[in-house]
C-alpha cells in the first residue's frame, strides 16, 4: 500500500510549520512528499534532482532497494531491545564494520553528533588511563572552521559564531588551530593532548580539501607525540570521495574513526565510533550508553550498507563521475563560478557574489528542478547520491550554467 501524500499545498504546509516548529533551520521552500533514487517529488507532483543527498546521509540514493528490503525484514522481527540485552544483529554489524575500516572495535550510536561526543569521551578516558595525563587536564586539538555537530560541547570549539552565540558557558579542554597547517598543529600538541580531531575534508566550511600530505603529516605527528588521531568521516566517508574513507587518499589509518549519515542508508539514524582495541577498550559497563544505539533495526540497515560498500561499486562511481563533476565545474570558472573544490562526488562551488548569495542561487536552481544547499556566503555544495547517472549529472551542470547566465 502506498503511503498517502498530504492534500495540503506546499505553501499551506510551509505556513503551517511557522508557529509550531522551532526555527533552527531555514529550508528552501520545497515540500518533499516522495523520493526514489536520485529524484524527489513535492506534494504538487513536481520532480527535482537531489544534488544534496541529505548532506551525504543518502549516499546510496533514496530508498535503495537492498536497504529498504533489509529494513522491512527486520521490522517484521525485532526493532529494539536496548543494550540491556543482546540482539542477534549487532555482532555481525560490528564485525563487518570493523573489517571494512581495518580497525578493531565498534561503539554503536545514533547521530553524528553523538559519535563525536562519544569519541571525545573515549579520547579523554584513554589519555588518563593509558597515556597518564593528570586528571581533568586532557586537551583535544581541533581545526578552525570545523563542523562536528551542534551539541553544547561541540559548539564550544566551533569558530562559527552562529553556532556559538548565546549558548555559553562553553566546555573547556580544546585548542583551535588553523586547518591545513602542520606547524600550528605541532605547536599546539603537548603532553596533555589526548587527541587531534579533524575532518579529512571540511564539508560545512565549503568542501575544503587540505594540501596533499597534510593528513599523512597529522598521522606522523600524532604517532610521534603519543596522542590519538580522530578522523571525523561522518560526511566525507562511506564512498563519497571515491574511496571508502577520505583518509585513504593518503593511505592514513586513524586511531579513531567517526561515522554516521550514510551508515544509516537514509532510513534510520546510525553512527559509530570505530577504533583500535586499546582505545575503545577503556570503556567499562555504565560509563557510556545509548537506549537506541546498536538497536537491531539500525544494525540490520548498517550491515546492508556495509554489503553495498564491500562491492566497491559506489566508490568507483564516485571516482569516475567525480571527473565529470570536476571537469564540468572547471568549464564554468570565469563564467559565474569564481572557484571550486571537488573530490569524488562532492564539491564546494564559489559563485560570483555579483550573481547572488549561495541561498539565492540555490533557490534559482530549485525553480529549475535541481536541489542544492548553500553554505557560507556565495558558496553552494553539490553532493548528489552516488547512484546518479552521467546524464543526470551533466543535466544538473547544464542547469547551473543556465542559472549563472541570468
Amino acid at each position: 500500500m502506498t503511503a498517502p501524500v498530504s492534500t495540503r499545498s506546499s505553501a499551506d504546509l510551509i505556513q503551517a510549520e511557522e508557529p509550531v516548529l522551532a526555527h533552527n533551520y531555514h529550508p528552501l521552500p520545497v515540500v518533499v512528499a516522495r523520493a526514489e533514487g536520485t529524484w524527489v517529488e513535492d506534494v504538487e507532483g513536481r520532480r527535482y534532482l537531489d544534488m544534496l543527498a541529505g548532506y551525504s546521509a543518502l549516499n546510496f540514493g533514496h530508498r535503495h532497494p537492498a536497504l529498504i528490503e533489509a529494513a522491512h525484514q527486520q521490522l517484521d522481527r525485532l526493532t529494539l531491545t536496548s543494550r540491556a540485552f543482546h540482539n542477534d544483529r549487532l555482532a555481525e554489524f560490528a564485525e563487518r564494520l570493523a573489517g571494512l575500516t581495518g580497525l578493531d572495535m565498534v561503539l554503536p550510536m545514533n547521530t553524528g553528533a553523538e559519535a563525536v561526543e562519544s569519541g571525545i569521551k573515549v579520547a579523554r578516558k584513554w589519555a588518563y588511563e593509558v597515556k597518564g595525563v593528570p586528571a581533568d587536564r586532557a586537551t583535544i586539538v581541533v581545526a578552525a572552521e570545523n563542523f562536528h555537530g551542534r551539541t553544547t560541547t561541540i559548539v564550544s570549539f566551533s569558530t562559527d559564531e552562529t553556532a556559538r552565540a548565546g549558548f555559553g558557558p562553553f566546555t573547556p579542554g580544546f585548542r583551535i588551530v588553523p586547518y591545513n597547517d602542520l606547524a600550528a598543529l605541532e605547536e599546539a600538541v603537548d603532553e596533555t593532548t589526548a587527541a587531534v580531531l579533524l575532518e579529512p575534508i571540511q564539508g560545512e566550511a565549503g568542501v575544503v580539501i587540505p594540501d596533499e600530505g597534510y593528513l599523512a603529516g597529522v598521522r606522523e605527528l600524532t604517532l610521534r607525540k603519543g596522542c590519538l588521531f580522530i578522523a571525523d568521516e561522518i560526511q566525507s566517508g562511506l564512498g563519497r570521495t571515491g574511496r571508502t574513507l577520505a583518509v585513504e587518499h593518503e593511505g592514513v589509518v586513524p586511531d579513531v574513526l567517526l561515522l554516521g549519515k550514510a551508515l544509516g542508508g537514509g532510513i534510520v539514524p546510525v553512527s559509530a565510533v570505530v577504533a583500535r582495541r586499546d582505545v575503545l577498550g577503556v570503556l567499562r559497563p555504565g560509563e557510556h550508553g545509548s537506549t537506541f544505539g546498536g538497536n537491531p533495526l539500525a544494525a540490520a540497515v548498517g550491515t546492508a550498507v556495509v554489503d553495498l560498500l564491500e562491492t566497491g561499486e559506489f566508490q568507483r562511481r564516485a571516482s569516475d563521475l567525480g571527473v565529470l563533476l570536476r571537469d564540468g565545474l572547471a568549464g564554468l570558472v570565469g563564467r559565474g563560478v569564481v572557484g571550486f573544490r571537488a573530490r569524488g562526488l562532492w564539491a564546494g562551488v564559489d559563485i560570483d557574489p555579483a550573481i547572488g548569495t549561495g541561498r539565492e542561487v540555490s533557490k534559482l536552481l530549485m525553480h529549475e528542478g535541481i536541489l542544492v544547499k548553500d553554505t557560507h556566503g556565495s558558496t553552494i555544495r553539490l553532493a548528489p547520491p552516488l547512484t546518479i547517472t552521467a546524464e543526470e549529472l551533466g543535466s544538473a551542470l547544464g542547469v547551473l550554467e543556465g542559472v549563472l547566465k541570468r
